[in-house]
Protein backbone atom coordinates (compact mmCIF):
# COMPACT_ATOMS: atom_id res chain seq x y z
CA UNK A 1 0.00 0.00 0.00
CA UNK A 2 1.14 3.20 -0.86
CA UNK A 3 1.24 4.58 3.01
CA UNK A 4 3.76 1.64 3.26
CA UNK A 5 6.34 3.91 1.59
CA UNK A 6 5.36 7.33 2.66
CA UNK A 7 7.63 9.84 4.18
CA UNK A 8 10.70 7.29 2.94
CA UNK A 9 13.09 9.19 0.98
CA UNK A 10 13.54 7.20 -2.31
CA UNK A 11 16.44 7.55 -4.66
CA UNK A 12 15.73 8.88 -8.06
CA UNK A 13 19.53 9.64 -9.09
CA UNK A 14 19.09 7.95 -12.55
CA UNK A 15 16.64 7.99 -15.00
CA UNK A 16 15.97 4.47 -14.94
CA UNK A 17 15.26 4.55 -10.88
CA UNK A 18 12.81 7.72 -11.63
CA UNK A 19 11.02 5.62 -14.60
CA UNK A 20 11.02 2.53 -12.11
CA UNK A 21 9.31 4.30 -9.15
CA UNK A 22 7.27 6.31 -11.57
CA UNK A 23 5.73 2.83 -12.84
CA UNK A 24 5.37 1.44 -9.73
CA UNK A 25 3.37 4.30 -8.55
CA UNK A 26 0.71 3.50 -11.33
CA UNK A 27 -0.45 0.63 -9.83
CA UNK A 28 -1.92 2.37 -6.56
CA UNK A 29 -4.26 5.01 -9.14
CA UNK A 30 -7.41 4.16 -10.08
CA UNK A 31 -9.07 7.13 -11.13
CA UNK A 32 -10.01 10.58 -8.46
CA UNK A 33 -6.71 11.60 -6.95
CA UNK A 34 -4.35 14.36 -7.40
CA UNK A 35 -1.17 14.49 -7.17
CA UNK A 36 0.78 17.52 -6.56
CA UNK A 37 4.98 17.49 -7.47
CA UNK A 38 7.35 19.49 -6.09
CA UNK A 39 10.55 20.74 -6.22
CA UNK A 40 13.37 22.80 -8.17
CA UNK A 41 13.61 22.99 -11.78
CA UNK A 42 15.30 20.26 -13.45
CA UNK A 43 14.67 17.74 -10.15
CA UNK A 44 13.05 14.92 -12.57
CA UNK A 45 8.90 15.82 -12.11
CA UNK A 46 8.52 16.00 -15.61
CA UNK A 47 10.71 13.12 -16.04
CA UNK A 48 8.32 11.52 -13.60
CA UNK A 49 5.14 12.48 -15.23
CA UNK A 50 6.07 11.23 -18.57
CA UNK A 51 6.52 7.52 -17.03
CA UNK A 52 3.78 7.51 -15.43
CA UNK A 53 1.23 8.14 -18.05
CA UNK A 54 3.48 6.01 -20.28
CA UNK A 55 2.89 3.16 -18.09
CA UNK A 56 -0.50 3.53 -17.73
CA UNK A 57 -1.09 3.93 -21.52
CA UNK A 58 1.35 0.59 -22.07
CA UNK A 59 -0.95 -1.27 -19.49
CA UNK A 60 -4.18 -0.36 -21.46
CA UNK A 61 -2.46 -1.53 -24.64
CA UNK A 62 -2.43 2.03 -26.18
CA UNK A 63 0.55 4.21 -28.47
CA UNK A 64 2.77 5.95 -25.38
CA UNK A 65 2.30 9.50 -26.16
CA UNK A 66 5.25 12.21 -26.18
CA UNK A 67 4.69 13.59 -22.46
CA UNK A 68 5.50 17.73 -22.24
CA UNK A 69 5.88 19.83 -19.67
CA UNK A 70 2.85 22.14 -20.06
CA UNK A 71 4.21 25.05 -18.77
CA UNK A 72 3.00 27.17 -21.65
CA UNK A 73 -0.62 25.86 -21.95
CA UNK A 74 -0.66 25.17 -18.00
CA UNK A 75 -2.81 21.58 -18.77
CA UNK A 76 -1.88 18.75 -20.70
CA UNK A 77 -4.60 15.81 -21.47
CA UNK A 78 -4.42 11.96 -21.88
CA UNK A 79 -6.90 9.45 -22.38
CA UNK A 80 -6.15 6.02 -21.86
CA UNK A 81 -9.05 3.38 -21.95
CA UNK A 82 -10.63 4.29 -18.56
CA UNK A 83 -9.15 7.41 -17.59
CA UNK A 84 -8.31 10.98 -17.96
CA UNK A 85 -4.94 12.52 -16.57
CA UNK A 86 -4.59 15.86 -16.68
CA UNK A 87 -1.34 17.09 -16.30
CA UNK A 88 -1.15 21.03 -14.89
CA UNK A 89 2.18 23.10 -14.83
CA UNK A 90 1.58 26.31 -12.68
CA UNK A 91 4.83 27.87 -12.88
CA UNK A 92 3.50 30.78 -14.82
CA UNK A 93 0.68 31.30 -12.45
CA UNK A 94 1.28 34.48 -10.45
CA UNK A 95 -1.89 34.95 -8.00
CA UNK A 96 -4.51 32.66 -6.51
CA UNK A 97 -7.28 33.35 -8.31
CA UNK A 98 -6.16 32.52 -11.48
CA UNK A 99 -6.14 28.68 -10.17
CA UNK A 100 -10.19 28.94 -9.76
CA UNK A 101 -10.57 28.53 -13.42
CA UNK A 102 -8.08 26.06 -14.41
CA UNK A 103 -11.11 23.15 -12.44
CA UNK A 104 -7.87 21.26 -10.94
CA UNK A 105 -10.10 20.25 -7.94
CA UNK A 106 -12.73 18.64 -10.04
CA UNK A 107 -13.71 15.57 -8.24
CA UNK A 108 -13.69 12.61 -10.72
CA UNK A 109 -13.47 9.38 -10.23
CA UNK A 110 -12.02 8.63 -13.86
CA UNK A 111 -9.37 11.64 -14.00
CA UNK A 112 -6.16 11.54 -12.26
CA UNK A 113 -4.67 15.19 -11.79
CA UNK A 114 -1.14 15.95 -11.67
CA UNK A 115 -0.18 19.09 -10.88
CA UNK A 116 3.80 20.36 -10.86
CA UNK A 117 4.38 23.82 -9.25
CA UNK A 118 1.44 23.36 -6.80
CA UNK A 119 3.28 26.36 -4.20
CA UNK A 120 0.72 29.18 -5.62
CA UNK A 121 -2.55 26.92 -4.36
CA UNK A 122 -3.30 28.17 -1.26
CA UNK A 123 -6.67 25.93 -0.75
CA UNK A 124 -6.75 22.37 -1.57
CA UNK A 125 -10.35 22.06 -1.05
CA UNK A 126 -9.98 19.09 1.03
CA UNK A 127 -9.09 17.30 -1.83
CA UNK A 128 -7.21 13.79 -1.15
CA UNK A 129 -3.97 14.07 -2.72
CA UNK A 130 -0.30 12.74 -2.73
CA UNK A 131 2.70 15.16 -2.40
CA UNK A 132 5.67 14.24 -4.07
CA UNK A 133 8.20 16.42 -2.68
CA UNK A 134 11.23 15.97 -5.46
CA UNK A 135 14.59 17.49 -4.30
CA UNK A 136 18.60 17.75 -5.04
CA UNK A 137 20.75 16.18 -2.54
CA UNK A 138 24.85 15.66 -2.14
CA UNK A 139 25.39 19.44 -3.95
CA UNK A 140 23.00 18.19 -6.90
CA UNK A 141 24.92 15.31 -7.64
CA UNK A 142 21.76 12.75 -6.66
CA UNK A 143 17.82 13.59 -6.65
CA UNK A 144 15.40 11.64 -4.63
CA UNK A 145 11.37 12.01 -3.57
CA UNK A 146 9.71 11.97 -0.74
CA UNK A 147 5.74 10.61 -0.35
CA UNK A 148 3.20 12.91 1.39
CA UNK A 149 0.05 10.81 1.82
CA UNK A 150 -2.70 13.64 2.45
CA UNK A 151 -6.20 13.28 4.15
Amino acid sequence: MLTAIKNSKIDITSEKSTKEFAEKLTSYFGGGEHIFLYGDMGVGKTTFVRYFINKIQINDKLSISEVTSPTFNLLNEYKTNNLVIKHYDLFRIKNNSEINDLDIFEKNKNTITLVEWPQIIVNKNNTKSIDLLFSYENEFKNRSVQIKVLN
